[in-house]
């Protein structure tokens, strides 16, 4: 009975080491599996040292437009950019017997092909072009000098409209395009970044009242936009419309290479032409129906006549 008892006691005791032992394994376990997440927090450190390394802005802007064009929707941080370039990228030299200038704006109301522009024109000419905005995923795709406003950038991205706009400036390209294109290009990128598209349901969101007041709000914002620019900025302006840079872009990018004042060899133009395309045009996508009703088709009409004979009116598409 004793021996039994023993054996009982020596079997309970082996019992509670096993047990003991896979507890001390599992939690190895877990803590090993755990790690991860130390080394993304460690890596996310290591790209905010990067980013540091990255060229500061010259100005601290304070946005103060009806519209926050740089936040909502979906604005994807793309892979590293494999854009292959005509030359090496670099900044304007500064000449200090200029004293302090002003940039030139490269002005646009979203969707209007910004960002291709800016593309085009670091192809052509081999210099960086800035902005007043801080986008994380052009910083990291082809555009370092993202946020830098001054004249060591060949022109400065900017969706602002106003006298607070406008003085930061010397010069300015005014960059049009057809306010219902634009107006869908900006929706798209709001919900599928850069290059994406929205999908169908996102223009039913709310029976379709979401994209009703976003079309009414866009609408007035790109009419105001065009006309502040275009009546109100005193500094020599160039118009140029995004569908001629399309059909026509070597005509195009001559015209704004000229108006900018920068010399560009033939053979890093052809180039330029030959990469046209680049990783910043979106393409084209057709939809099943029309996402603009009768009575929107009628407004935007309306708003495109009004700014279209104010631009031919002042004849502003050559230079002023």
């Amino acid at each position: 009975m004793l021996v039994i008892n023993r054996l009982k006691f020596w079997i309970l005791g082996l019992f509670l080491i096993f047990y003991l032992f896979g507890v001390i394994i599992l939690s190895a376990i877990s803590l090993h599996s755990f790690k991860p997440s130390t080394n993304l927090q460690s890596k996310s450190l290591a790209n905010q040292d990067k980013l540091s390394l990255l060229p500061k802005p010259h100005h601290i802007l304070k946005k103060t437009a009806i519209y926050d064009y740089t936040a909502g929707g979906f604005r994807p941080i793309l892979k590293r950019s494999k854009i292959q370039w005509c030359s090496d990228l670099k900044y304007l030299p500064i000449d200090p017997a200029m004293g302090q200038q002003k940039p030139i704006a490269l002005v646009s109301f979203p969707g209007s092909g910004n960002t291709w522009l800016r593309y085009l024109l670091q192809q052509a000419t081999g210099y960086y072009t800035g902005s007043i905005y801080r986008d994380y995923g052009l910083l990291k795709n082809g555009f370092p000098a993202e946020s830098i406003v001054d004249t060591t950038v060949l022109a400065v991205k900017t969706h602002e409209w106003g006298s607070n706009a406008r003085n930061m400036f010397s010069k300015a390209v005014l960059l049009v395009r057809a306010p219902d294109k634009s107006i869908q290009a900006e929706f798209n990128r709001q919900s599928g970044g850069h290059i994406g598209f929205a999908s169908p349901d996102r223009y039913k969101r709310s029976k379709g009242k979401y994209w009703q007041q976003f079309v009414n709000d866009n609408l007035r914002g790109w009419q105001q936009l065009n006309l502040d620019w275009l009546h109100n900025f005193t500094g020599p302006l160039h118009v140029m419309f995004y569908e001629k840079l399309v059909e026509d872009t070597e005509t195009s990018l001559k015209a704004v290479i000229n108006f900018l004042g920068v010399y560009v060899p033939g053979k890093k133009f052809d180039c330029a032409i030959q990469r046209k395309e680049g990783i910043y045009r979106r393409r084209k996508r057709v939809l099943n129906f029309d996402p603009f009703s009768v009575e929107m088709r009628v407004r935007i009409k309306e708003a495109q006549d009004r700014v279209y004979q104010e631009i031919y009116k002042t004849k502003l598409v050559e230079e002023r």
